[in-house]
């Protein structure tokens, strides 16, 4: 039975595993202009990856109004073999405020590249090209992160009371970045909320991100968090920021409020009275714990083994040596490598070790009455 096994594994590739890890991808873009020269553009970045020829969309970041030099605070999760050429293509958009598709959209240009020279020098830089063609002195920018160690998400609730107010004719519409200090002392955005029109105690929608992507797992790790006015012209105000860490969040974990005063530090050189440009609030806390397959099956799981078999004429004759019925006399037909190398794996998880068997279109001896 050792051949069959090796040859199962051979078709199946179960024991010869990849090297296979997850890595996000983050997009800033440098220099982008518009056809339109009274407006800013309003980007948006697609992500696709090449199969079998054809290029797919695997992901999109969000759309950021007004700005010629975005960076997105959407994350890409890309899964990454070392053992194969991952082609991708990051393609440009302007996104007008009258619709989110891609159909009516401006293309702006794009970079193609692998995940392999990304990986390799974790910052990629590359001209945008537009049918060949270098599109001025524009440029998009990947920096990749391997995800290891903890894949555990945090679920974060913030609001803010008493900002300062920003617009003449109407109150500030504030929205917050975090971005997180990195060894080298730079700063990488993490999260981007959305903006609060018209508001000086906003309360932000929850949103979740990995604590790889937040802190690295480090809960010491310095956080900047500013709070800036939105403004349509890509202009905003910067109203205050705070530093905070995760581990100060996790105050925030069983119902209770963590608050940091927002900052602005001209006004703290100039004001003598000034205490703050308001407070931000973490109202929630929440740790997702994301468990890998080996803790389900540590944890008890149970995984059982069903099998339904097509029996009808469309695979061909048993007699046929080209059908996948093929009775041999000495080896094995694929369908009876496939059982041996699945059954294989799955028996060490299956408790009664009982593995039902369906089938349908065939024909029982000796009566020959049809199967079902």
């Amino acid at each position: 039975m050792s051949n069959i096994y090796e040859s199962a594994a051979n078709s199946l590739g179960l024991f010869s595993s990849p090297c296979l890890t997850k890595v996000e991808l983050r997009v800033v873009c440098k220099g982008i202009s518009d056809r339109d020269a009274l407006s800013k553009p309003d980007p948006c970045v697609v992500l696709k990856m090449q199969s079998h020829g054809q290029w797919l969309e695997v992901d999109r970041t969000e759309v950021i109004r007004s700005c010629i030099n975005p960076t997105f605070s959407k994350v890409f999760t890309v899964d990454f073999y070392f053992e194969e050429v991952q082609r991708l293509r990051f393609d440009l958009y302007n996104i007008s405020s009258n619709h989110n598709g891609l159909k009516e959209a401006d293309f702006l240009g794009g970079i193609e590249c692998t995940l392999g020279q990304i990986v390799s020098q974790r910052k990629l830089s590359k001209c945008l090209l537009k049918q060949g063609s270098a599109v001025g002195k524009a440029s998009i920018t990947v920096t990749a992160e391997e995800l290891s160690g903890n894949d555990d998400y945090v679920e974060l609730s913030f609001s803010a009371r008493k900002l300062d107010d920003k617009d003449f004719f109407s109150k500030s519409d504030p929205f917050l970045e975090i971005f997180r200090t990195n060894d080298d002392a730079t700063q990488q955005l993490v999260h981007r909320t959305e903006t609060v029109m018209n508001n000086l105690n906003p309360v932000w929608k929850t949103f979740k991100v990995s604590l790889n992507s937040l802190c690295s797992g480090d809960h010491d790790r310095k956080l900047k968090c500013t709070v800036w006015d939105w403004d349509s012209n890509g202009k905003h105000d910067f109203i205050g920021e705070y530093q905070a860490t995760f581990k100060e969040m996790r105050g925030a974990m069983d119902g209770r409020q963590v608050q940091w005063e927002c900052i602005n530090p001209k006004y703290k050189i100039k004001k003598k009275n000034y205490k703050n440009s308001g407070i931000v609030i973490l109202n929630q806390c929440k740790i997702i714990k994301m468990h890998s397959f080996l803790d389900y099956i540590m944890g008890g799981c149970q995984i059982q083994f069903t099998v339904a078999i097509d029996f009808t004429a469309s695979n061909g004759d048993p007699r046929n040596s080209c059908s996948l019925h093929y009775i041999h006399p000495y080896q094995p037909n694929e369908y009876l490598k496939a059982l041996v190398a699945v059954g294989e794996i799955c028996q060490d998880y299956d408790s009664d070790k009982m593995f039902p068997a369906f089938g349908f279109g065939a024909r029982i001896p000796p009566d020959f009455k049809g199967l079902s």
